[in-house]
């Protein structure tokens, strides 16, 4: 028998205005979301151009190249950078943290960082910087060489350590780590102001990734299982989404999901938190990561229990993710 004393549907179900002699059956336990398990990618590279917003390139026409990747690969939509100038970009990539405003910042960086973990667990890493004077080099602006665009130069794992400044070369040892079969499980890629947007043209830039990422995207090695991001740091200056304007964020790769659209919110720091999560190199101090609210992006990449696709479809998939992560 059951008394119940109802003032309207919505107290019946949600206030103590319901009183009921029987227990309402308990709700059910929600399924919990299937684990999606990382593939097994071993050589992670991260490509830095610079100072162009979303609508300037992808649609555009501007950057072909570019943009034949975003439409066989993965394209994240609704990606900003974290703000101006672009010195606080480079170090959110790399240590999660903006530790600077300042593009003509020098002092040596102790907080944690990529290299950091990368040394701890046994990867190897490179920063191959066109421009760069010579090997090792960590100093000041010189030529075509731009210090804030290197960040791995101002980490005092490096600096403190002549084993680990042999890591800092110019970028033709990129053809050589080709050649020889021994790209490192982590390289930052970082082009001249002349072929990175600063200075030259998109389709000066374009031309440049053409000639000289396209090798490596085809490499036996990185076709394999390799992983590559081609990201803007920061949109124009009038552009300040999010704080950094909205730019492009690509991901190529073997185990990439082919012609993927993310619509998900993502920075600098996702993309950081991908390279530890997919190179197993642990958790970051920096608050953008250690609280466990930067999400990974590998949304855009295949489930490592499911087999590689043969070839990209004709038409994108969607995904409906929105929320800031």
């Amino acid at each position: 028998m059951v008394d119940v004393r109802v003032t309207n549907a919505y107290d019946s179900l949600f206030s103590n205005k319901a009183t009921l002699s029987v227990q309402a059956a308990p709700a059910p336990t929600p399924t919990p979301a299937p684990l999606v398990k990382l593939p097994p990618v071993k050589h992670v590279f991260v490509v830095v151009l610079e100072n162009h917003s979303y609508s300037e390139i992808i649609g555009s026409g501007a950057m072909p190249y570019l943009q034949s990747l975003a439409d066989r690969y993965a394209l994240l939509t609704n990606f900003f950078g974290n703000r101006h100038p672009s010195v606080s970009n480079y170090f959110m990539l790399t240590t999660g943290q903006v530790i600077t405003k300042d593009d003509n910042y020098g002092a040596t960086v102790y907080e944690d960082n990529i290299v950091r973990h990368l040394i701890a667990n046994g990867k190897t890493w490179r920063e191959y910087s066109e421009g760069l004077p010579y090997t090792g080099y960590y100093g000041n602006d010189t030529r075509q060489y731009r210090r804030h665009h290197n960040p791995l130069s101002y980490f005092s794992d490096v600096r403190d350590s002549p084993a680990q400044q042999q890591n800092l070369v110019p970028f033709t040892t990129l053809a050589a780590d080709m050649a020889s079969g021994q790209l490192p499980n982590y390289g930052l890629i970082v082009p001249t102001n002349d072929h990175n947007a600063h200075n030259g043209t998109l389709l000066a830039a374009d031309q440049w990734l053409k000639a000289n990422i396209a090798p490596l995207i085809n490499d036996p090695q990185f076709r394999k299982d390799g992983l590559l991001f081609i990201v803007f740091d920061e949109g124009r200056k009038t552009d300040k989404g999010h704080g950094g304007g909205h730019i492009v964020g690509i991901a190529v790769g073997p185990w990439v999901k082919p012609a993927y659209r993310s619509g998900s919110l993502f920075q600098h720091q996702n993309i950081l938190k991908t390279v530890c999560d997919l190179l197993g190199i642990g958790t970051f101090a920096s608050p953008s990561l250690a609280t466990g609210t930067a999400a990974s992006v590998a949304q855009c990449l295949i489930d490592g229990a499911a087999a590689l696709s043969p070839a990209p479809s004709s038409s994108p998939s969607a995904d409906l993710e929105s929320q800031p992560q």
